[in-house]
């Protein structure tokens, strides 16, 4: 029969494991991890349609697409860049409401060579960002893969009516919080890289709710990742020493 204080901690470890999913999932799926502030977007709506070239057109760049998404408060996730910005884009219609466009980056984009001057071909690659954008999206999905693999493992553990296994399922937590830090780490540097390469004026923002919510979920990962090992080297320790007395 388990003890109490390991079922309490196999319950609290879940627990935590689940809202780091459900962070994660969340911050993956939404578009807010930087969002550009602009105090004075521009109120002239024959720039819309040029904006809207920029951000959405086949030939947007990187260079394009971050002026863009300063001048009319933009926010850029791992998988969307979005603007707000009046309906009406083109200049013989007057403002209309305001609204949020957004676009997907392809699977290439995300693959796309970085260069050193952003938007400019033949300025050489820059390999630091392009890893470093490969990473920020690869490692999230790898995380939550890791989360996955542990919890099948922990399933089957209760199945066969065994703690240790989930020793197993606390190193995976461990290794999905590795990345999930390491996603937040990359994208961090990404940006700031990014920003340095920009005219200060248009790299004016802040890091948004999604890229909060990827923070969260590393900690309640780790935390997850230490109850799942203490509570099954600890059961085993003492079942070991239990069955060792019976013996004797």
């Amino acid at each position: 029969m388990m003890d109490n204080r390991f079922a309490t901690a196999l319950v609290i470890a879940c627990v935590l494991s689940l809202m780091s999913t459900i962070y994660l999932a969340a911050s993956i799926g939404t578009d807010f991890w930087f969002e550009y502030r602009n105090p004075f977007p521009p109120e002239n709506n024959s720039e819309s349609k040029a904006t809207w070239d920029e951000l959405f057109g086949e030939s947007a760049d990187e260079n394009s697409y971050t002026d863009a998404l300063f001048r009319w408060n933009g926010t850029i996730g791992l998988w969307r860049r979005c603007i707000t910005m009046s309906e009406n884009s083109y200049w013989y219609n007057s403002p209309g409401e305001m609204v949020r466009k957004c676009v997907s980056f392809s699977l290439s984009d995300q693959f796309m060579e970085k260069y050193k001057d952003p938007g400019n071909h033949n300025s050489g690659t820059d390999l630091n960002r392009t890893y470093l954008w490969r990473l920020q999206f690869l490692l999230p999905f790898v995380s939550l893969g890791l989360m996955c693999f542990g919890a099948l493992i922990g399933v089957c553990a209760c199945a066969c009516r065994s703690l240790y296994p989930t020793i197993a399922t606390g190193v995976l937590h461990f290794l999905a919080g590795l990345c999930t830090l390491g996603s937040v780490g990359c994208y961090v540097a990404g940006i700031e890289l990014l920003h340095k390469k920009l005219p200060p004026p248009r790299a004016q923002g802040q890091f948004g709710w999604s890229f909060c919510l990827a923070c969260v979920s590393a900690p309640l990962q780790f935390m997850a990742a230490a109850l799942f090992i203490w509570a099954a080297r600890t059961n085993r320790k003492e079942f070991t020493l239990l069955k060792a007395y019976r013996v004797a």
